[in-house]
């Protein structure tokens, strides 16, 4: 491994992961509730040590996007002070936001040369698959108002989609 910055050329990383994700969504267009319907992601994870473990991670790591993309959101007062700073103030995904129907499939790559017997470790990249429910939520909203989808923010929250829709709350 290195990187020569000032070159821009060479190999700064053990492997390269990616993978993709498409998720499905129902939002109720006059509170803004969103009902995680399905979610179906592929990874590459070259040749998985233990799928089952590399599933897992995956999921939580999935989930863990979702909520960055949909309920977390920091609120702040007027002076900068954070509001949201405790349970209570502050949402994280819980069995709710899990989809019913949420599969993950391992793309097969054993020409993963640079990691322990051709595997790859899921690490946080799947973290950022949870981009694909703020794009369902998008295109839902878009269907009801295409102006109020080109200003939709993360996180969509309820409030975020109710105030894309009908303008400020």
């Amino acid at each position: 491994m290195w990187f020569d910055r000032e070159k821009g050329i060479g190999n700064p990383f053990q492997y390269y992961t990616q993978g993709a994700a498409v998720s499905e969504v129902q939002v109720d267009r006059f509170t803004g509730q969103v009902e995680f319907l399905s979610s179906d992601i592929v990874m590459d994870m070259g040749e998985p040590l233990n799928g089952q473990i590399d599933k897992g991670q995956i999921a939580g790591a999935f989930i863990q996007g979702l909520g960055w993309c949909t309920i977390e959101e920091l609120v702040y007062n007027d002076k900068g002070f954070l509001l949201s700073n405790t349970t209570s103030t502050y949402k994280i995904p819980g069995i709710k936001e899990f989809p019913p129907h949420f599969n993950i499939e391992l793309f097969p790559n054993p020409r993963n040369s640079s990691g322990l017997k051709n595997s790859k470790g899921p690490g946080e990249p799947p973290l950022v698959l949870g981009i694909s429910v703020w794009t369902a939520i998008k295109n839902a909203v878009a269907h009801l108002s295409p102006e109020g989808a080109r200003k939709l923010k993360l996180p969509a929250t309820g409030e975020e989609i109710v105030r894309t829709l009908f303008g400020k709350i």
